[in-house]
């Protein structure tokens, strides 16, 4: 029998390490299956621009997999045993089924954080998903001039989405609500940077504000100050799905599942873990942040682990270390800062349409890989003799 892969979620992390897979196992002793309830590759990194109104393609994931062998299942994960190496999920057609596997990577991210703040849930908007994004940016398309948009969040998708929304709509009034300094963590001269980009969009900024009550037309902030809001976009961090605590998974206090340093995860040797649901330690000896970087870190060491544990090979160790932060201010103006190895910004950053050019690279490339999952896949593969590992499953060539 195959020995059966099944990848949740076609995110960054998941198309990424199932594209990896096909390209690096043989097909004759192994079956890839990704689950993902959406039919098309979702660019994350790019959902503030849609928001705003830009027109964003999304590659269809049948087209992404096609020809390389790994199985698409259009479904919604609903639940996770570990014990009986089971996914549960319901189709698109409504149809629960269930799929068995060998070896499960759970890469299905994350979503908007509400950390209980009341009204966020009933009235606030995001930019964590598709569908979110599309309805934020109905919701822009209705407002007037002169209409109020609050971000809240100083984070990357707080400041990223302020800037886009605010360049995209000058006759909209747009403002930042930020608990600490926007942009605190950047170097001094990229932190200018950053406000006279607010400046120039015409943002106002309220810093040390929380927000603790969100209205249909106003947020009410810890101190009791009502922001005028027709819009509210929630960007105040993220949250992983229940769905692994529930099966039993060992998990971390945010909810994520608990891995060793080859993303394998600690209570359960079947189950890997890649992306935002991974509570991974990185080489600073920190968790690894919710973020695409953490994505592509933790499916490449996951991807190789798997390879190598399957196959009797010797697991490598991907670096799991930051080199910097891309940061777009609308789409003539970024910010790229250095970070050193304990994630402290660098007096060095680059700025203005140069990195802006860079970060839109950044994009093109993931983008790039993605549409072609099995790069350097060999036209022809020929069947190897078994190796060492303990299922028995060869590399392809």
């Amino acid at each position: 029998m195959k020995h059966r892969i099944v990848v949740l979620g076609a995110g960054y992390a998941g198309a990424f390490a199932a594209g990896n897979l096909a390209r690096r196992l043989s097909p004759a002793d192994t079956e890839i299956t990704v689950v993902n309830a959406e039919p098309d590759f979702v660019e994350r990194m790019r959902l503030h621009q849609l928001a705003a109104g830009q027109d964003i393609t999304f590659r269809k994931l049948a087209d992404v997999f096609a020809g390389t062998g790994v199985r698409l299942r259009l479904a919604r994960v609903t639940a996770v045993d570990p014990e009986r190496r089971t996914v549960a999920v319901t189709g698109e057609d409504g149809e629960d089924g269930e799929l068995a596997y060998d070896t499960l990577l759970h890469a299905l991210g994350s979503s908007v954080a509400h950390h209980g703040v009341p009204g966020v849930a009933e009235h606030a908007f995001d930019v964590t998903g598709r569908s979110s994004a599309l309805r934020l940016r109905e919701r822009l398309a209705g407002l007037g001039e002169g209409g109020t948009v609050l971000v809240v969040g100083e984070g990357l998708t707080g400041i990223e989405t302020a800037t886009e929304i605010a360049e995209s709509r000058p006759d909209l009034s747009v403002a930042l609500a930020a608990r600490g300094e926007p942009g605190a963590w950047l170097s001094p001269k990229a932190r200018r940077h950053l406000h006279r980009a607010f400046g120039r969009l015409g943002i106002t900024v309220h810093e040390h504000t929380g927000i603790e009550a969100v209205e249909p037309t106003r947020a009410i902030t810890a101190g009791g100050t009502s922001l005028p809001a027709d819009v509210t976009v929630w960007s105040a961090g993220f949250a992983v799905h229940p769905i692994a605590a529930a099966g039993g998974l060992e998990v971390a206090a945010t909810g994520q599942i608990v891995v060793d340093r080859t993303m394998r995860s600690v209570s359960h040797p079947d189950v890997y873990a890649a992306g935002d649901c991974a509570y991974a330690i990185g080489d600073n000896g920190r968790p690894l942040p919710m973020s695409c970087a953490s994505a592509g870190f933790t499916n490449m060491q996951a991807t190789a682990a798997i390879i190598a544990r399957l196959t009797g090979s010797e697991v490598p160790a991907v670096g799991l270390k930051y080199y910097g932060n891309h940061i777009s201010l609308g789409r003539r103006d970024a910010i790229f800062q250095m970070v050193d190895g304990d994630v402290r910004s660098k007096s060095w950053y680059l700025g203005g349409r140069t990195a802006a050019r860079l970060k839109s690279g950044v994009l093109k490339g993931a983008a790039l890989g993605i549409a072609h999952p099995t790069f350097g896949m060999p036209k022809r593969r020929r069947r190897l003799a078994a190796s060492s590992g303990p299922a028995g499953v060869r590399v392809a060539a």
